[in-house]
């Protein structure tokens, strides 16, 4: 079967049941792999309101039909299932090298449902699936646990997706990680890998991904591997990683500060302290850590060798220098590595964590938290001990950790106390490091994100910054601070960040291309017959039944809205005397939809779309 295995497991961990199940084609076309196969398996599996920790959740692991071929970027699979955090339905991607392995087994993904009665880990070793006992695994951190596994399985190729303390203790903002430091980071699907009793997979496989028309691909590869490695953008990804958007971003206003309070930190000197620049001068290592078929080579490797922040290991990009440095006002760019290291080895978002911290130091210097509720901690701003030890808390959900474990719009509701206004949430996801009052088109983006508020499946700031896609209607570079368009900019990033996230590829790669590309990569890859159009209403079909599962439960235009905080203009900074129009992006976001005032897809649109069991539980 080109582009696919053919295949699908599906694992039952209350019976130890294993089966194969069949490719459904008719799905493929609709839903593509990876982030759509898994939005189409969750929603008709998971019954509304279903407890995201229970047995009746699905967590799904799923390729995409490019997914380990020779096209740049193909590392990539998505799992999905519903998240703890939001109560709504979460995807979340990650690269390096596991999906590809995985696929080399022969199966396109994976389905788990139930709950193992003690800790297990599956094992997949080509046709030869099993699951195991995890019982001496439990407990310890990722990195020991991708260590231990692939020296047992004796196959030195295999890789491993596992959970750490973090995810086995139900934090709602634990990830899963894999080779070594990359993440399915947001939505904390960790822990509903945690409360399956599911400690780790194991991959490890010989078989071979056959494409439609390899010679094709091996041109459309070439072409686009060129075009990477001349652009100068893609340059600095490979030069300083994704923390050069910490040295260019402040000037623009992008980079948040002390909670989103500030638009200036240090007078612009503290985001140079920890840019990639810095990076590069001092921690940075040479080192073969590209993700796999990959060009742009973002990842980073660093080196501390000595001092109390002593180690080698993945180092921290963007969003985790935002989150635990401008936000929290720390310059000390080793500390923050360290956090990102702590983050990993527990198994933790390190936006939410990062972002959380940063909602209790608030709290505590304007009195909602004492030193008796953190536990003797003194959480002022820059307090470098006493953000590490909330970590290692957090990171154990023990004491005042397990509180801010729980993710901020939990740990607000709790202590109460006007602490729910610095809780900068959406839908109870943690807002990522890029100021909607310096990209308009985020306030919508956010406020409507499918899973919470999300700069990657929907990169709309990229409009604003030059990325435009004719063949979507967005015809030109959008002013960022244009009042009209928003609503289209959010919209088609929303619905092709489905496409690239169901092909799978990484979003670097998948912004630049059109969606007839797309067209013309899943004819080569998979023998699909798609074309511009298809493509768009496939990524809209995807966005669409997201969003039918977050009206199941509940979710309407009285929850697309975004904190306070971030609709009122800073006196400062790159956008200062900038705020979005959340209501007018929302009318327009709306309409160009197909959803009604109350944010609910029209019924007419589900039908469109093939979705007619959607049409059918929100109109019933």
């Amino acid at each position: 079967m080109f582009g696919y295995m053919g295949k699908i497991l599906r694992v039952d961990l209350s019976s130890g049941e294993i089966k194969n199940e069949p490719i459904d084609m008719q799905m493929a076309q609709n839903f593509i792999g990876g982030a759509g196969f898994a939005t189409k398996i969750i929603y008709d599996e998971v019954p509304a309101k279903a407890d995201p920790l229970g047995p009746e959740n699905r967590l799904i692991f799923m390729t995409g039909p490019v997914t380990g071929t020779r096209f740049p970027t193909s590392g990539r699979f998505a799992v999905g299932g519903k998240s703890p955090l939001t109560g709504i339905l979460a995807t979340a991607t990650s690269s390096g090298f596991w999906g590809p392995e995985l696929k080399r087994t022969g199966h396109d993904g994976i389905i788990f449902e139930g709950k193992a009665a003690t800790p297990v880990y599956l094992e997949i070793l080509d046709d030869k699936v099993a699951l195991k006992d995890a019982t001496d695994l439990w407990g310890k951190d990722a990195y020991e646990t991708q260590d231990i596994l692939r020296k047992r399985s004796g196959k030195r190729t295999a890789r491993v997706a596992c959970i750490g303390p973090a995810g086995e203790r139900l934090s709602p903002i634990s990830c899963i990680i894999n080779d070594e430091g990359r993440a399915a980071g947001r939505g904390g699907l960790g822990a509903v890998m945690g409360s399956k009793n599911l400690k780790a997979i194991l991959c490890g496989g010989t078989q071979k991904i056959t494409p439609a028309a390899d010679e094709y691909l091996k041109m459309m590869a070439k072409e686009v591997t060129a075009g990477v490695e001349a652009d100068p953008f893609a340059g600095m990804f490979t030069k300083w990683g994704t923390a050069f958007s910490m040295d260019m971003g402040w000037a623009a206003g992008d980079v948040p500060a002390k909670n989103w309070q500030v638009g200036l930190w240090q007078g612009g000197e503290g985001y140079a302290k920890i840019g990639g620049s810095r990076m590069a001068d001092t921690i940075l290592k040479p080192h073969a850590g590209a993700c796999f078929n990959c060009p742009i080579r973002c990842a980073r490797w660093v080196s501390i060798p000595s001092g109390r922040f002593k180690y080698e290991g993945p180092g921290p990009e963007y969003e985790t220098l935002g989150a635990f440095g401008s936000m929290l006002m720390i310059d000390d760019l080793e500390a923050i590595a360290w956090m990102g290291e702590l983050c990993n080895k527990y198994g933790l978002d390190t936006i939410s964590t990062g972002c959380t911290i940063a909602w209790a130091v608030e709290a505590f210097e304007k009195g909602a938290l004492t030193k008796k509720d953190t536990g003797g901690l003194d959480l002022t701003w820059g307090n470098v001990d006493a953000v590490i030890e909330t970590v290692e808390r957090m990171g154990r959900v023990e004491g005042f950790g397990a509180l801010l474990a729980k993710g901020s719009r939990e740990a607000s509701r709790v202590v109460g106390k006007g602490s729910q206004e610095y809780a900068i949430q959406v839908k109870g996801m943690e807002v990522p490091m890029h100021d909607p009052r310096c990209y308009f088109s985020l306030a919508v983006n956010y406020a409507t994100g499918m899973r919470g508020a999300c700069h990657v499946q929907g990169s709309s700031y990229t409009v604003e910054m030059a990325v435009i896609s004719p063949e979507a209607g967005l015809n030109y570079k959008q002013g960022r601070h244009d009042k009209k368009n928003k609503g289209l900019a959010a919209k088609v990033a929303q619905d092709l960040s489905a496409i690239y996230n169901s092909v799978a590829l990484c979003m670097f790669a998948g912004m630049a291309l059109q969606p007839s590309h797309y067209g013309i990569l899943l004819g080569i890859t998979a023998g699909l017959p798609f074309d511009a159009n298809s493509i768009l209403q496939a990524g809209d079909r995807i966005t669409t039944l997201q969003r039918a599962f977050a009206c199941r439960e509940g979710i309407g235009r009285k929850d697309d809205t975004l904190p306070k905080r971030l609709l009122t203009a800073l006196p400062e900074g790159g956008a200062a005397g900038k705020a979005a129009d959340l209501e007018y992006q929302l009318n327009e976001y709306y309409r160009l939809r197909g959803w009604n005032e109350k944010g609910i897809p029209a019924k007419e649109k589900l039908q469109a779309l093939g979705l007619q069991k959607a049409a059918d539980d929100l109109y019933a």
